[in-house]
């Protein structure tokens, strides 16, 4: 696989691929031609073309509703490193701050997890702060869409990082977290579901985890083989029963390097056991 999906280990099952996305979107619009079908509804074809973009708004409403489904599955995963003594405390964001939950573990200090949605968007992946408490700090993907596969999900969003990488924005992340809860499920199997654990009566399967570069000016390459240690990786991975001797088979990295031209390129490993890798670069 050398594909961008091959930046996660996991597909969706039967996520539609763009032309059927394009057909079902031209169907939608196509629907002001039959009045017939608009009628057993109460609406005209008139009103139908001029209420379309408000529907499709109130229907996207909708979908960000249920990103509470999400916070809800962060946070009892957050507790759940309380509950097996990784943790010592968990503190939720407080109402109209930025969405970032304060782990205390005793082997690292604070860890500042920040709570974003599918990658894709600038929002959820260069508008963050690191708090000045943290001593590391993570992103935590909560990506729900099937319009890709998480691989292409996570690569949209690491190319918005280098971006930030190399620039002048203040702050660099430890690494970033791939998984909500449809990970393991019918939707999107998960490789790693012998590695698990019962949250909220549900059976997770240990996060996709990636450790990102940290900043050096006089460097012409950036955690390209993963070479950064941190301690929360290995601390997350002991939640779904994975110890610390197996913890570097289940750690991933992302990786910048500069050409001799000048341009940068990026690579992007994913490991899910021991022997089970894939790589994507660009």
């Amino acid at each position: 696989m050398t594909g961008a999906e091959s930046a996660a280990p996991c597909r969706h099952v039967g996520s539609p691929p763009p032309a059927v996305v394009q057909r079902a979107a031209e169907a939608i619009k196509l629907l002001a031609n039959h009045p017939e079908v608009l009628a057993g509804h109460g609406i005209s074809a008139s009103e139908f073309v001029s209420a379309l973009p408000a529907a499709i708004e109130s229907i996207r409403g909708s979908m960000s509703a249920s990103n509470a489904g999400s916070r809800e599955f962060l946070t009892s995963s957050l507790e759940h490193l309380v509950d097996q003594g990784l943790a010592t405390k968990m503190s939720r964001p407080a109402y109209g701050d930025d969405t970032v939950y304060r782990l205390d573990v005793p082997s690292i200090g604070a860890v500042a997890i920040i709570q974003k949605g599918c990658p894709d968007g600038a929002h959820s992946s260069v508008r963050w702060t690191v708090p000045d408490w943290a001593q590391e700090t993570y992103l935590w993907w909560l990506c729900s869409s099937m319009k890709a596969h998480p691989g292409e999900h996570i690569t949209k969003g690491v190319n918005r990082l280098r971006q930030r990488f190399f620039s002048d924005s203040p702050g660099t992340l430890s690494g970033v977290i791939f998984q909500n809860e449809l990970c393991g499920s019918a939707l999107r199997p998960c490789p790693k579901l012998d590695r698990s654990a019962l949250i909220t009566a549900n059976r997770v399967p240990a996060p996709c985890i990636y450790t990102m570069p940290e900043r050096n000016d006089q460097a012409s390459s950036w955690n390209w083989t993963g070479g950064r240690n941190l301690k929360f990786p290995t601390v997350l991975l002991a939640a779904y029963g994975i110890g610390a001797p197996d913890a570097d088979a289940f750690i991933g990295f992302v990786g910048f390097q500069r050409r001799d031209n000048g341009a940068f390129r990026t690579t992007i490993t994913t490991r899910f056991g021991a022997g089970r890798s894939s790589t994507y670069r660009s």
